[in-house]
């Protein structure tokens, strides 16, 4: 059966990602923490801390890059036979509960504690997650990651708007492929603005992978698969050499060839049911903890850190920090998330909903209109006259007037009676 036409599968939970997502998050925590130049700890750079353990934690940042990849599969996955509206309402509800809270506890961070990037004029704008594209500087250093990810809902929306086939989704991935070299090549701040092509591979990528998932391997996926992980190796190995990784390249060379192909390994692994023993129903709880673990990791560790060293040693704060982290997150996946998705979901289908009608007033009439009991058929009854003003009778109505002549009778009339 062709691919274009083969059946609708149900979306199945795919438990192993929610633990590839959580190692990611992870990867990137003890990143900040011990392999970073800077650090949680007030002038001491956690890479010198924390060595010979930061030669590894170093590359934590390419979590990051798995995070991208995982977004290409599931993100597809999430939009497939979904509406533009549908699809919005998702990322709405998924993204901005969590990272509204995030900046607002920068913001508190910084008030109470002069601390952290959380200044007014800062926590306003970056409320609305566009805040680098108005130029405006992130509340935190991981807030750049949502704006890549911005990009590529922007550009799958396309997608979505057409409507996805198995055809369309290769066309479009062909396309960005090609465009995102050439905005690489020429060096147009609008083109990479739009086309992002250093981390397009990834999103790419994953893409990809979800179609082998759901439709099986072809030879023209895995050539995309492997064209973007050589597009990848190629972007990350300067990348790393600059700031702020600052990784020497003695290090870099072929660590970061490594560990991008062993992300991009593990994804196929998933992609083609190779891990499927990992789906364990527990694991979507590590799931649920990865995105505000992520948002809040990077600003709530130099606080805890002030009040802890140099009293505790190093790897004592970083252990006491993590788990404080991974509370907060579970806290605000079920305090926070959860409710804010159960209120805003409803609201926002029926915003939506309402943009189908000429005017939103028309679609409440419509509504109102349509609870209203049915009303029973016969003949309409007049209504009753007020009982306080009596209605005068009406006036006679005027004969009226003749048009013609009156008729004269034919027969003829009696005589007068004789006198007596």
């Amino acid at each position: 059966m062709p691919a274009e036409t083969a059946p609708r599968t149900p979306r199945v939970r795919l438990y192993e990602l929610d633990l590839l997502r959580f190692l990611a998050a992870m990867a990137v925590l003890l990143y900040h923490y011990t392999g970073s130049r800077g650090g949680p700890f007030k002038g001491e750079k956690a890479r010198e801390l924390f060595d010979p353990v930061s030669a590894l934690t170093q590359f934590g940042y390419l979590g990051v890059e798995l995070f991208f990849l995982i977004s290409g599969f599931v993100i597809l996955m999430s939009a497939w036979g979904r509406s533009m509206a549908d699809f919005t309402v998702s990322r709405i509800t998924r993204l901005y509960p969590a990272y509204w809270l995030a900046v607002l506890m920068i913001g508190a961070i910084h008030l109470t504690t002069g601390m952290g990037r959380g200044k007014p004029e800062t926590i306003i704008p970056n409320l609305t997650m566009f805040q680098q594209g108005m130029g405006i500087r992130n509340a935190s250093g991981v807030f750049w990651t949502l704006w890549a990810e911005m990009h590529f809902y922007a550009l799958i929306s396309l997608l979505v708007l057409t409507g996805i086939t198995y055809r369309r989704c290769l066309t479009f991935m062909t396309t960005w492929t090609v465009l995102a070299i050439f905005a690489k090549e020429s060096g147009n701040d609008l083109l990479q603005s739009v086309l992002i092509p250093t981390y397009a591979p990834y999103f790419i990528a994953g893409m990809a992978l979800y179609l082998i998932h759901r439709f099986g391997p072809t030879l023209m996926l895995w050539l995309l698969v492997a064209f973007s992980w050589a597009c990848s190796i190629r972007y990350a190995l300067p990348a790393a050499t600059e700031a702020p990784y600052s990784i020497s390249r003695a290090d870099a060379w072929p660590a970061i060839a490594v560990l991008t192909t062993l992300v991009y390994a593990l994804v196929a692994l998933i992609a083609t049911g190779k891990l499927s023993r990992l789906r364990w129903k527990r694991l979507a709880t590590l799931g649920a903890l990865t995105y505000p673990t992520y948002l809040i990791h990077y600003e709530l560790g130099p606080v805890i850190a002030r009040f802890l060293y140099p009293t505790l040693q190093p790897w004592a704060v970083v252990l006491i920090i993590t788990a404080t982290v991974l509370a907060a997150a579970y806290l605000i996946n079920k305090l926070v998330e959860e409710p804010a998705a159960r209120w805003l979901k409803p609201r926002l289908k029926d915003s939506f909903a309402r943009l189908a009608t000429t005017e939103p007033g028309q679609h409440r009439h419509r509504r109102a209109r349509h609870t209203e009991p049915p009303t029973p058929p016969g003949p309409p009854t007049p209504p009753a006259p007020a009982a306080s003003t009596p209605r005068a009778p009406p006036p006679p109505t005027p004969a009226p007037e003749a048009r013609h002549p009156p008729i004269t009778p034919t027969r003829p009339m009696a005589p007068p009676p004789p006198p007596r």
